[in-house]
């Protein structure tokens, strides 16, 4: 079946505009264009929104969305089968966050006693089932069964108090990012100020700190694109930026 650019954009639940902006930008190009100058997509560009659309959902970028399904060894069965564990380790993220309020519920209306480690149990265990699901197979090759498990022994540890500040450290990193980058200098003071919040931020989660060890994972920000997708959402080129600060800032060569 061939679809015009309304009838896939209702079809899908987006807007024209927005099939139109894919087009432009050489994301989902029409199967053909009719003798009338209309659009027209078929099945293999019904299945490829589809892939978009799902990649959009878990928080993909544009720009990292083309990378992945232009590239030679995009595999449409292969991205299926990823999406859904995806979409399990969110649901399953979900229950937990449920859980937790209920129980919070429970103890607002004086049915059960939760401490404030209790409150905040939920949060934590959803931070770490995130990580391991974005990041779980990558972290440990690199540093291991051992520092991981300790890292997230750490993090379940956390008073609500070193929770806030690493969430506000994190916050902190962004801010800083954004105004060293115009700055086009790695080595200058506001990128070294960034690298540093970043050093802070890992020492929240890391049982120890060493800067062979921040210098890796500042190489892995850029390597992988899921890391790269974080950092470069407001401005591609970011994860590179703050790769290079980071190498100066630890005394490290590219």
């Amino acid at each position: 079946m061939e679809y015009t650019v309304q009838k896939l954009a209702r079809l899908a639940g987006i807007s024209t505009r927005t099939l139109r902006y894919y087009d432009v930008i050489g994301l989902l190009k029409p199967a053909r264009i009719s003798s009338s100058g209309y659009r027209i997509y078929g099945r293999a560009e019904v299945d490829m929104l589809q892939q978009i659309l799902f990649f959009r959902e878990l928080g993909f970028s544009l720009e990292n969305i083309k990378d992945i399904v232009t590239s030679s060894s995009f595999d449409f069965a292969e991205a299926l089968r990823q999406h859904r564990d995806m979409l399990l380790a969110k649901r399953k993220q979900l229950d937990i966050l449920i859980a937790n309020v209920e129980k919070t519920i429970e103890s607002a209306e004086g049915r059960i006693e939760m401490s404030d480690k209790e409150k905040f149990e939920g949060l934590k265990k959803n931070l770490i089932e995130e990580n391991e699901r974005k990041y779980g197979k990558e972290i440990r090759e690199k540093y291991g069964e051992e520092a991981v498990e300790r890292s997230n022994a750490k993090l379940m540890g956390m008073t609500r108090e070193d929770y806030e500040k690493a969430q506000g450290l994190a916050e902190q990193i962004m801010e800083a990012l954004a105004q060293a980058i115009e700055t086009g200098d790695p080595a200058g003071e506001a990128a070294q100020k960034a690298a540093d919040l970043h050093k802070q931020w890992l020492c929240m989660y890391w049982d120890e700190y060493s800067r062979e060890a921040h210098a890796g994972l500042a190489q892995m920000y850029v390597e992988d694109e899921r890391f790269r997708a974080y950092y470069d959402k407001n401005k591609p080129g970011t994860a590179a930026f703050l790769r290079d600060a980071i190498l100066v800032y630890t005394g490290s060569s590219k």
